[in-house]
């Protein structure tokens, strides 16, 4: 049973659908003013698991996401830029995608625009107005929170809390300094037309709007980082249900941040790290292992030193799925009895994993699992009298096929194509010949020359493997270190 940690009510619940078998999902997406960073792809990656397991579990997914492409920021950029701001807009949002696929990140099934959203978003804020939520001052619209009466029900704050810690408003037009913004003023021929004049929308309208508009007035899913409850997603609950009188979503989700030195990773703060800088450093494959090795409520600190462990720690497992293949590709021996206890402990692992999972989506528990996996095949296949057979071959087959079934849950995928080129070129022969040396410098007890061959292989990019079965050698995916631009 799939159980979720719900920020609106502070427990995990058993996860229910509105519609049977199908889940609607909405996460916030990126103001689309830079590239992003290793946050923004925290939150992604997070998801974008969250999205798989759920299609593993036969959901069919929904999953929308925006790109916020009207606001001061993105103005104030694209003139540094000299670009319009919607040809900056346009460039990060594309850049966003690009970098996307390099984490094996699956796009949205959507990405929502404020600027071709306007309309909906217009007509909301009427709607509010009339329904006296909101009110409008000098080409300005508010939301009142005191109208809403479970206003600070998803952050836990009471109003009068709120209002008692509340700065006193620049903003003389507010009637309570805790209003906000759902409809701003601007200069002429800078914004879109509205009943009070040239405007752009505020921040919380946008998705609220969108949300409802792709998914409707009550949906199951909505996800952003825990620095989005309040007030981002405080204020799309009070304006999304006081617009349809109904619940605005059913599990809000919220993922932990990425720390630098203890402190949140952060545009504003100018202390991050673009996707784009990571990549020259490390493949998209080893930033998201290391991602994922944190729950994804909890917060992650990140540094190259951290991202170096996890990179160690995925060889073990990208290692165990080339012996797997390379086992699958030995001569087939006479029939012999099946090895029942070897599968049933690879039956145990796969529902262990499930389990994880099932338990709000907690990566960091899968991840110990799959390395317990990769250790019973390991032993399995590394025994020293170990042989393929007719009855094993099937066994380690579907084993194959459950180790990338929950490897690709993860969104770890394991590449096999460059070995098997490079093993069909002059590079085979030279190399066996590397370790046909080095073997007769093992058996005379030379193993400084015997390191020597091992090093230097490595360092252009050949593993070498010491098994039961003698030395075999694979390449240590070269093009995927080499990283994105």
């Amino acid at each position: 049973m799939l159980k979720v940690y719900n920020t609106l009510t502070g427990e995990k619940e058993k996860f229910e659908t509105i519609e049977a078998g199908k889940v609607k999902m909405y996460v916030c997406g990126l103001t689309v003013q830079n590239y992003s960073h290793i946050g923004h792809i925290r939150s992604a990656i997070n998801y974008d698991v969250i999205r798989r397991f759920l299609e593993y579990l036969g959901y069919e997914v929904d999953y929308i996401s925006n790109f916020t492409d009207i606001n001061e920021k993105i103005v104030k950029r694209a003139v540094e830029e000299e670009l319009t701001p919607e040809e900056l807009a346009d460039k990060y949002a594309n850049a966003f995608l690009e970098d996307i696929r390099e984490f094996n990140i699956k796009p949205a099934d959507k990405y929502l625009r404020v600027s071709e959203n306007v309309d909906e978003i217009i007509e909301m804020v009427t709607t509010l107005i009339e329904k006296d939520y909101a009110y409008e001052v000098n080409g300005n619209v508010y939301f009142s929170v005191e109208s809403f009466e479970d206003y600070g029900k998803l952050s836990g704050r009471s109003l009068d809390e709120m209002q008692a810690g509340a700065r006193i408003a620049v903003n003389e037009e507010k009637r309570n300094p805790l209003d906000f913004g759902l409809w701003k003023k601007v200069e002429a021929g800078e914004g879109w037309d509205s009943p009070w004049g040239e405007g752009w929308p505020g921040w919380h309208i946008e998705c609220s709007a969108m949300s409802m508009k792709r998914l409707g007035a009550t949906f199951d899913i909505h996800g952003g980082g825990v620095d989005l409850i309040f007030p981002h997603h405080e204020n799309e609950i009070a304006q999304s249900e006081a617009y349809s009188g109904k619940k605005f979503v059913n599990y809000w989700l919220h993922n932990g941040t990425v720390n630098l030195s203890g402190e949140k990773m952060s545009k504003s703060q100018g202390n991050f790290f673009t996707s784009r800088e990571v990549l020259k450093e490390f493949s998209g494959q080893e930033v998201r292992y290391f991602l994922l090795s944190r729950h994804y409520r909890s917060p992650i600190d990140f540094s190259y030193e951290k991202l170096e462990e996890a990179k160690i720690s995925l060889e073990r497992i990208k290692n165990t799925r080339h012996q797997l293949d390379k086992v699958l590709n030995f001569d087939i021996a006479a029939a012999a009895e099946e090895n029942n206890e070897f599968f049933e402990e690879v039956i145990l692992k796969k529902n262990s994993f499930v389990d994880a999972l099932s338990d709000d989506f907690n990566t960091a528990e899968a991840i110990g699992v799959l390395h317990d996996l990769v250790g019973v095949i390991n032993s399995y296949i590394n025994q020293k009298d170990f042989t393929l057979n007719e009855k094993n071959f099937a066994i380690l087959e579907e084993t194959e096929e459950i180790f990338l079934e929950l490897a690709e849950i993860l969104g770890l995928k394991f590449e096999l194509e460059a070995a098997s080129e490079v093993k069909n070129t002059l590079a085979d022969p030279l190399i066996s010949l590397l370790l046909e040396l080095r073997e007769k410098a093992r058996e005379n007890k030379n193993w400084e020359e015997a390191d020597l061959i091992r090093d230097r292989l490595q360092e252009i990019g050949i593993d070498v493997i010491d098994t039961p079965h003698g030395t075999e050698w694979e390449i240590n995916n070269i093009e995927e270190n080499k990283g994105g631009s």
